[in-house]
């Protein structure tokens, strides 16, 4: 989140609002085939207090996908549950590296400006001095004293 408090009455994805028979109608499945998902663990919608389910949009998109991969695609609960976990691992694994993506590139940027700052800080009225024949030489630099 970005630090800012989020209205308690804003509806995101994840706002759990629609009681079973909803989510039924929504996604186009038997109530009782929502409650055997939740017993699988393929969708897990919050309770409320009484323990009744309540469903967010993005639970609903959720069992629309099972109903996709099961009925189309022929897959079964156990390997669309097994789908559901890697899509997650994959998800969290992509927001891990955009994470450590955004670190490093921060810790370059300050490399970049701290040697920058050391280059800055070289004396230019010093500079190599190199034989053309390229033999070691000593030179010794004796200033002129002063006249007056």
């Amino acid at each position: 989140m970005d630090g800012r408090r989020r209205n308690p009455y804003e509806l995101t994805d994840e706002t759990p609002v629609y009681v079973i028979s909803v989510a039924a109608q929504l996604s186009g499945l038997h109530p009782q085939t929502l409650r055997q998902y939740d017993r699988l663990g393929l969708v897990s919608p919050d309770r409320t207090a009484g323990r009744g389910r309540r469903y967010s949009a993005r639970d609903i998109e959720l069992l629309r996908q099972v109903q996709e991969l099961s009925q189309t695609e022929g897959i079964n609960l156990a390997g669309i549950k097994r789908i559901i976990e890697l899509e997650n691992q994959v998800a969290a694994l992509q927001a891990r590296v955009a994470e450590l993506s955004s670190a490093v590139e921060g810790a370059a940027a300050a490399m970049r400006q701290r040697e920058a700052q050391v280059h800055a800080s070289y004396r230019r009225d010093l500079v190599p001095y190199q034989d053309v024949q390229q033999t070691s030489a000593l030179v010794v630099w004796r200033p002129k004293k002063p006249t007056g």
